[in-house]
């Protein structure tokens, strides 16, 4: 059996909640190896995600683990409106969604039990014979006619509405933005606190990702846009997302009901796979562990789940409920640590994967390093970046088993390489001469017991010829 190996490829992302806020639990999840921290926006105040924020930054400065912040914005949402009691909704039963508070059915004598719903214009995407989906799928009606003020709907599978509960519409185009005014607002306060992403939710084409760039660059903002895809809409936009957007998010919740279950592993594949074929970073989430939410062990489903993510290459896998409600949440990111090392030992193990080809002439000079490591055992790639561009370069290419040592004078560029597969990032000023840098990066690295004498580098970099910077490789060995 292959011995896990001394790093870990594949980034842990964990979301913050009742069960992990503390200092004190802070400090456990980034010594046990997180990467990054996920604010769920959905519910949180703006005085909440301030003071998260900061605590986040002093327990990483403690623990000496700056990780990176990411903000998942709430985007367009469809819920029910407010019950005074929840109603158990029978299977046959008629039921109306209404549009227009205190509305009822008007046009008929008989009763019929009916929930407001937030968004006014449903009426006018929505058609007859349309499904409607409340509370992740529990709820599953078909739509039988509409007017103006109401949609009526018969109950196909029953059960308890309560309030305030989420409505999907597998096959609608609803005409929502995908940018609200909340998203705005939150957005606004995660810059001036200094996250490192946001992740858009919702996202139906590429023209929602260019919109919240266009906020962004309004703010001068540096921060790195997450696109979640997780309805058929997206699936129909895949590459035009992938190439839109700075990394991807498989958002399993929604998309596992938006499509046929049976189709979810198929997209996760094709994501993933178009991730890879354009040089984005991808995220693969929800449910992961889901089960250890309430138990301590995950299932042998969710273990094979979590190894699937990693066999897939993808960069991230992401706890949701398992770290904010969850009774386990520290013993969560120690379980997708575990799989993930002995996932990685088992494919370096199996040999190289053959990186893929990219255009332009910077790609091929990082090709040539990747193949060389990936040629000499126990080699490792170092580089050094201003913007992450050569270290999400060589990321693209996925190393057999170098670790991607990647040195950068910019404490946000830092944190964002937190994001990429097999980067590890290094905060250090770059000399002038590119020889000195290389030697203090070999210092550094020597300091922290990560290379000894006769360890083989290979180093992706810029040097001096002919008056003017070229990108080259070079082979060192440690001395």
């Amino acid at each position: 059996m292959p011995a896990t190996l001394p790093f870990r490829r594949t980034k842990i992302i964990f979301t913050l909640g009742p069960a992990t806020e503390s200092e004190a639990m802070l400090e456990k999840m980034l010594r046990a190896g997180a990467d990054i921290v996920r604010l769920n926006m959905a519910h949180a105040t703006h005085d909440w995600t301030r003071t998260v924020i900061r605590r986040i930054r002093v327990v990483s400065a403690r623990v000496g683990r700056e990780v990176a912040i990411m903000m998942d914005i709430k985007g367009p949402e469809i819920r029910t409106g407010d019950l005074a009691v929840p109603l158990e909704l029978k299977a046959g039963e008629i039921f109306d969604f209404t549009v227009k508070p205190g509305s009822t059915a008007g046009d008929s004598a008989e009763e019929v039990r009916s929930v407001d719903v937030n968004y006014k214009d449903l009426v006018n995407d929505i058609k007859v014979g349309d499904t409607v989906l409340v509370d992740n799928g529990l709820l599953r009606l078909e739509v039988l006619e509409k007017n103006a003020a109401r949609i009526r709907c018969r109950v196909l599978i029953p059960g308890e509405l309560k309030s305030r509960r989420h409505i999907n519409l597998p096959g609608v185009k609803v005409n929502l933005p995908s940018f609200t005014e909340k998203d705005r607002g939150d957005s606004t306060v995660g810059l001036e606190e200094g996250i490192d992403f946001l992740a858009l939710s919702f996202v139906r084409e590429a023209k929602d990702v260019e919109l919240l760039r266009t906020f962004l660059a309004e703010k001068k903002s540096k921060v790195r846009i997450i696109a979640k895809i997780e309805d058929q809409s997206a699936i129909a936009h895949l590459d035009d997302i992938v190439r839109a957007c700075d990394g991807l998010m498989v958002a399993r919740g929604d998309l596992g009901i938006e499509c046929p279950f049976e189709e979810l592993p198929v997209i996760q594949r094709r994501a993933v796979r178009a991730c890879l074929a354009q040089g984005r970073p991808v995220i693969v989430a929800t449910h992961m562990l889901e089960s250890m939410i309430a138990q301590p062990v995950p299932t042998r489903a969710e273990i094979t789940d979590v190894a699937n993510a990693v066999f897939e290459l993808a960069d991230c896998v992401m706890l949701s409920g398992e770290t904010t409600i969850g009774k386990y949440p520290l013993e969560c990111v120690q379980m997708l640590d575990k799989i993930s090392r002995r996932i990685e030992a088992e494919e370096a193990d199996a040999g190289a994967h053959e990186p893929a080809v990219f255009t332009g002439e910077r790609m091929k000079v990082l090709h040539s390093a990747v193949v060389l490591a990936n040629q000499i055992p126990h080699s490792k790639l170092i580089t050094f970046t201003r913007h992450g561009f050569m270290a999400n370069g060589l990321a693209m290419l996925r190393p057999a088993h170098s670790p991607i040592l990647a040195f950068t004078p910019s404490p946000e560029v830092f944190r964002q390489l937190r994001l990429l597969r097999a980067v590890e990032p290094y905060l250090m000023p770059l000399a002038g001469e590119p020889d000195v840098t290389i030697e203090n990066a070999i210092n550094v690295l020597r300091r922290e017991g990560r290379v000894a004498v006769g360890d083989k580098l290979i180093v992706a970099t810029d040097i001096v010829s002919q008056d003017r910077l070229v990108d080259s490789v070079q082979l060192r060995t440690v001395r």
